[in-house]
């Protein structure tokens, strides 16, 4: 690799190397694809040097692509001053070759020139778009440092994206991009506020955070049902959230049936139940909204079971299972629900977990309408294994049981579950005299980890 110089310009880094290599313009016009005369331009500095250029004399000298991007921060925007003519392409190549650092770099420059704001929101909305959303979270977040007291749909959106962008298996940071996003809902536009009260309950459900579950679920069927009947008599919907809005209507009623549920108020739960079930209420129907309005349907049938099962009717548990013999996709939330039951009204369920111990992983659950939350998903997992653990400690095959508690343990470490650790740690120091040494030794290296 050719020798660079960390104090001299790019332009000196190109005459060093012409230099050294004995080299015309013409011939390394050749090598590189530059133009000569865009080179001469550029060595006596009459001619600014544009992105592509630049990659394609890094490329020339042999150098790796963004080799020279640090200079070219110092030079063309700190010491020349940020021309967006020349930033957004320097921005959009950054994102191209997963460069964020020198994004951050570049965006930190005009993060206090609210001229900028409209046109780094655009860039990133765009990469965004495009699925590239950690090169577009620091656009994201310079519009929302910049636009912070000016109570902008823009900040608003920014801040939403800058939410489910940053959402991940961490719980405790989870919690942190929820609380933050929580006060910038309401200034959405109206779809988008359906989508952002969506994902804060399915963000609040996996953190078991009951009551705020409650205030957002309650929030968004209003707003659901506002939306829906504004939508009937529109002839043109301008704009549309990410689902159906009569998903948002039954699965705010879902949710409220979901706490209820946890709270054990499972006469109100099946209420809720009943509610997105019943879609006579909806006229005309399109293609679409039959896909959903079969999607709760089946829902209600499962959780009606879930529910009797909790309030202590465990002759129901055979229906749910021929429920989920011809439903892969709830297999996995039905053995949460099973598991449960079983340690809290003492059922022999050995057979059940043998046929469908192959679903007792850490993995994507979708429905036809798509995806569930991944945060959710992997609260329930971390749940089922704490269950299974108990399930086999009480039974006193402790190998099985020791096993999942330690899972438990490690899983609920890794995504940041407090609760989940805590209730891993009681469920051992319960059991602990019966384990083996070299459980004992695991158990300890994990709470070091804790």
């Amino acid at each position: 690799m050719f020798p660079l110089n960390s104090n001299a310009t790019i332009r000196e880094h190109l005459e060093i190397f012409l230099k050294t290599n004995h080299m015309t313009l013409n011939q390394f016009s050749e090598i590189s694809g530059v133009n000569s005369g865009t080179l001469s331009g550029t060595l006596n500095g009459s001619r600014p040097i544009g992105m592509q250029q630049l990659d394609r004399i890094t490329k020339g000298m042999g150098l790796e692509e963004g080799y020279f991007y640090d200079l070219y921060i110092q030079e063309c925007f700190v010491h020349s001053g940020p021309d967006w003519r020349r930033l957004r392409p320097f921005l959009y190549r950054c994102a191209e070759l997963d460069k964020v650092e020198y994004m951050e770099e570049a965006v930190n420059l005009i993060m206090d020139n609210l001229s900028y704001a409209p046109l780094l929101f655009e860039l990133a909305e765009q990469l965004y778009h495009e699925g590239r959303l950690i090169a577009a979270r620091p656009l994201y977040r310079c519009v929302a440092e910049s636009e912070k007291m000016q109570h902008s749909e823009r900040l608003a959106l920014s801040q939403y994206r800058l939410f489910t962008i940053g959402l991940s298996k961490d719980q405790m940071s989870n919690l942190a991009l929820a609380t933050q996003f929580e006060f910038f809902v309401d200034r959405l536009d109206e779809p988008y506020q359906l989508d952002g009260l969506n994902d804060l309950i399915n963000v609040y459900a996996s953190l078991r955070l009951w009551d705020k579950v409650r205030t957002f679920a309650e929030q968004l069927k209003l707003k659901a049902m506002i939306q829906y009947e504004l939508n009937k008599k529109a002839k043109v919907v301008e704009h549309t959230s990410k689902k159906q809005v009569l998903f948002y209507v039954f699965y705010a009623d879902l949710a409220l049936g979901e706490v209820c549920y946890f709270y054990e108020e499972y006469g109100e739960a099946l209420q809720f139940v009943d509610s997105y079930a019943d879609a006579t209420w909806v006229t005309n129907p399109t293609e679409e909204e039959n896909v959903v309005i079969h999607q709760f349907a089946e829902w209600a049938e499962g959780n009606r079971y879930l529910y009797e099962l909790m309030s202590g009717k465990t002759e129901v548990i055979q229906y749910y299972l021929n429920y989920i013999s011809k439903r892969e996709s709830e297999i996995f939330p039905a053995l949460c629900a099973i598991v449960t039951a079983a340690n809290r009204f003492d059922i022999n369920i050995d057979l059940v977990l043998n046929e469908y111990e192959p679903y007792i992983i850490d993995q994507e659950q979708n429905s036809r309408i798509g995806k569930i939350s991944e945060q959710y998903t992997n609260d329930q997992y971390g749940a089922l294994l704490i269950n299974l653990g108990k399930y086999y400690l009480m039974r006193e095959r402790y190998n099985r049981g020791y096993k999942a508690i330690l899972n438990g343990l490690d899983f609920a470490i890794r995504i940041r579950n407090k609760d989940g650790i805590l209730d891993c740690i009681k469920e051992f120091e319960k059991f602990r005299d019966y384990a083996l040494e070299e459980v004992k030794l695991r158990y300890s290296q994990l709470i070091q980890e804790v």
